[in-house]
């Protein structure tokens, strides 16, 4: 039995962990989890849209497959210690550490894409580096070790259909994908930042403030960037004080009483 379990945080993008779910559920012999602090009903951004967590974070320690969604609280959830500590348990265990979206930021503030490869939504693909990963912002699935991120919300299927391709096998993904119809053929080409022109792109970046201008999120998202800024400014003291030492003993070392001029 192969267990997933998918974050399920206040304020997630829906299709970010609904599309990978229809995907995920028709794999045989798998159990697919809504996980978080606590069971019980979690909004998502929309304030609209609610979804039940089925199982805590404590009930579901080791799962074979971890998905992290996004969504304009990500800032939040990546400053959540009791969710990281979950994360990088069940990450040492785990067959598959996954995100869809601005969920790789919170993989990144749990540590795992520390010197990795990785990619976001657009928008946030440039905070990953302020956490030690490689941004990636031309693929939609980037796969190092056994971490794999996606791009924005839609980039989840892709994800989903690649996992149900290594859990399930081909076969298996490609009649899940007949069943659910996967074909896109969008009517515009404007999925990705470097094909939108600067009135699409002020456009949808303006669409995407709507969520992320609420209080809470942007407290959490100026005290994630102190916290970030203070811990480098730290990593860069510490790194002249053992430069400066590893000189002063190099010296010392070289120099004997009586042969220093």
């Amino acid at each position: 039995m192969t267990q997933i379990a998918i974050v399920t945080y206040p304020g997630f993008t829906a299709l970010d962990m609904i599309g990978p779910y229809e995907v995920l559920r028709n794999l045989h012999d798998t159990e697919v989890r809504f996980v978080w602090h606590q069971p019980g009903p979690i909004t998502a951004d929309s304030g609209v849209l609610v979804i039940g967590a089925t199982h805590s974070l404590a009930e579901t320690p080791s799962p074979d497959v971890v998905l992290v969604p996004g969504g304009p609280s990500t800032p939040v959830h990546a400053r959540d210690e009791a969710l990281l500590d979950w994360l990088r348990q069940a990450h040492r265990t785990a067959r598959w550490t996954t995100s869809v979206c601005s969920g790789s930021v919170i993989l990144a503030a749990a540590g795992l894409l520390v010197g990795r490869r990785a990619t976001s939504h657009w928008l946030t693909v440039p905070a990953l580096k302020a956490f030690g990963a490689v941004p990636v912002g031309d693929e939609r699935i980037v796969r190092q070790d056994n971490v794999v991120t996606s791009a924005g919300v839609s980039a989840g299927l892709d994800l989903a259909f690649w996992l149900a391709g290594q859990i399930g096998g081909e076969s298996r993904a490609k009649a899940i994908q007949l069943a659910i119809e996967y074909d896109p053929q969008p009517p515009f080409d404007s999925g990705h930042v470097s094909k939108a022109s600067a009135t699409t792109k002020a456009a949808a970046t303006a669409l995407l403030s709507r969520d992320s201008v609420k209080p809470a999120t942007m407290k959490a998202a100026t005290m994630l960037a102190w916290e970030l800024a203070w811990e480098q400014a730290l990593a860069a003291v510490r790194s002249r004080r053992r430069g400066a030492f590893g000189a002063d003993r190099a010296f010392r070392d070289t120099t004997r009483p009586g042969e220093a001029s």
